[in-house]
């Protein structure tokens, strides 16, 4: 499978800041490739140097075949990106916006901004102002504009970022839909759960990329022992308890109970003893699947 992004070592400063710290990976023709981290860990950073609007301190990268630093040219013509902030004119219309970026890219048939308008679910809406949409419906609007001149491969940076989950869902349909007319797609986001829809996620913190595998793999090979939700009353004293017991490898809280990652021959039993030692009873001891969330933690 051609591999449409390929990074050796990318790194960027700014000054004594490491944003990008040696970072490699690929991205091959048809995936949908999430990049996972906390707001500040690199991912938009990572972004603008794929597309050329940095210049690295160190390493090499090539998108679609072309060096980021000597042909970013053709590079922003072949790809579509999605900012954070969408970058539309909301005194303008929806129609207004997708015909200034047609423009921008040399599109000049007007039957593919109605197909654009169509797949985004806007259709019939070209005259609607995009100030006075919602979040939600200005989202498509930018995808639509990032759409509109057919790219190869989408950089999607935090796209989702402020919009409801019923947004969000409808959204990473739009994305597959894309997948499955040819597009690739790279995905920075700082939601967990989103990273399940991405067939390979990479999860950066502090500038590192720690891993980049599937999210089955991560989940079986990346977290260390056993994961357990348990409820318990008073519940930060039972935290407290349980960060002291020597199995225990990482206690935090997950809504109303407590989430642990224990040593592989820790058994039910041993949680609850040392639970009623200090006078807990818990009400519920459940064994469950790690998640991404327990994934990053465990990495960073």
């Amino acid at each position: 499978m051609q591999s449409v992004i390929q990074a050796n070592e990318l790194t960027k400063r700014f000054g004594d800041f490491t944003a990008v710290d040696h970072v490699s990976f690929q991205v091959k023709a048809g995936e949908v490739v999430g990049y996972l981290g906390p707001n500040g860990s690199g991912k938009t950073t990572t972004i603008r140097l794929l597309l050329g609007l940095l210049q690295p301190s160190e390493g090499t990268a090539t998108v679609l075949g072309f060096d980021v630093q000597r042909e970013p040219g053709q590079i922003r013509s072949q790809v579509g990106y999605m900012s954070q902030k969408f970058a539309l004119y909301h005194d303008l219309t929806i129609g207004e916006n997708l015909a200034f970026y047609a423009g921008v890219y040399g599109v000049r048939d007007r039957k593919r901004s109605k197909e654009v308008l169509e797949l985004v679910g806007l259709n019939g809406s070209d005259r609607e102002f995009v100030g006075d949409l919602s979040t939600g419906w200005q989202q498509r609007v930018a995808l639509a504009t990032a759409i509109v001149h057919k790219p190869r491969l989408l950089f999607l940076d935090e796209p989702t970022s402020g919009v409801d989950p019923a947004a969000r869902r409808s959204f990473w349909d739009l994305i597959y839909e894309l997948v499955e007319q040819g597009v690739t797609a790279f995905v920075t986001t700082h939601y967990m759960d989103e990273a399940e829809y991405c067939k390979r996620v990479g999860i950066m913190r502090a500038g590192r990329l720690l891993a980049m595998e599937t999210p089955a793999f991560l989940k079986s090979e990346a977290v260390p022992g056993i994961v357990w939700e348990i409820g318990a009353r008073p519940l930060l004293p039972a935290l407290a308890t349980l960060e002291a017991v020597p199995e225990v490898i990482r206690v935090r809280l997950s809504s109303d109970r407590l989430r642990i990652i224990t040593e592989t021959g820790v058994t039910e039993e041993v949680l609850q003893s040392s639970l009623r030692t200090v006078g807990i009873t818990p009400y519920m001891i459940e064994r469950v699947s790690p998640s991404l969330e327990d994934v990053f933690l465990a990495l960073a």
